[in-house]
């Protein structure tokens, strides 16, 4: 046995089992604790926040909740690749932050024996900066898979950024909003104005127009002109056909009872 090899074993760290959501970023296979992710979905267009880091892409609104989208592979200092349907956004929570992180594919869930998790070596950390690896895991003699802290790749300076974009998004998203209803409360009110006036159309509810006589100083009214000719008015009160009909007949019966006294005497 090579001398130091002992001593090299009791310096390996030891890790406990862990169950990994596991993606692909480029050719390299990447796995995350999968406590720390809520959701996987496919990509779906970004609204772009001005003034952020180049890896925010943007925000998207996830169920009525603003989610800061980064593009992980530029994070870590790799090529990005372009989206295509593989694309997946993993929804992870990091401290009390619900973000996005774009990989290229999210292939399966498996779990991994602490005893296959070892450090990482340096051929890996020469590519991403170390405190972003927690380890790597040993799935056979082909196949590494590096695990990422994903605590320790966002950093404070990144949650600033990511909370300002999430303050610009959400003033965004209410201002739309309130524009939205103020739109919905316009036609609402047209539509009524509508309704009321085919049922005033239908109902013959129309405005007459109100008779106003000229009462200009020295000038005559209508009604004076027609009693000046002589013509009678639609103001003079008219004797109703009952009253000439008793008037006629209180007549005919005084002039029938003279007749009968003439005859008596």
């Amino acid at each position: 046995m090579p001398v130091g090899t002992d001593e090299k074993k009791s310096q390996q760290r030891t890790f406990d089992e862990k169950q990994l959501v596991v993606f692909k970023l480029g050719k390299e296979e990447f796995g995350v604790d999968i406590n720390k992710v809520k959701e996987i979905i496919r990509w779906e267009d970004v609204t772009r926040i001005p003034n952020t880091s180049p890896y925010i892409k943007g925000v998207i609104n996830l169920r009525g909740s603003i989610i800061v989208v980064n593009d992980l592979a530029m994070k870590l200092g790799l090529s990005s690749k372009e989206i295509d349907n593989d694309t997946r956004i993993l929804v992870v929570e990091v401290g009390d932050n619900t973000v996005g992180m774009i990989v290229d594919s999210a292939t399966e869930v498996l779990r991994l024996e602490g005893e296959k998790i070892r450090d990482a070596p340096s051929m890996i950390t020469n590519t991403i900066d170390h405190n972003y690896i927690e380890g790597v895991g040993l799935l056979d003699e082909k196949r590494l898979l590096t695990l990422l802290d994903l605590g320790k790749v966002l950093e404070s300076k990144d949650f600033e950024q990511i909370w300002q974009a999430q303050q610009i998004a959400n003033q965004k998203m209410q201002k739309e909003k309130a524009e939205r209803e103020a739109v919905k409360d316009k036609v609402k009110q047209l539509k009524k104005d509508e309704t009321i006036k085919q049922t005033d159309e239908s109902s013959g509810m129309k405005e007459k127009p109100e008779y106003k006589e000229d009462t200009k100083p020295g000038k005559k009214s209508d009604v004076q002109l027609l009693e000046k000719s002589g013509k009678k008015t639609d103001l003079e009160p008219k004797p109703s056909s009952s009253s000439n009909g008793v008037q006629n007949k209180n007549q005919s019966v005084y002039a029938t009872s003279t007749k009968l006294k003439k005859n008596k005497k």
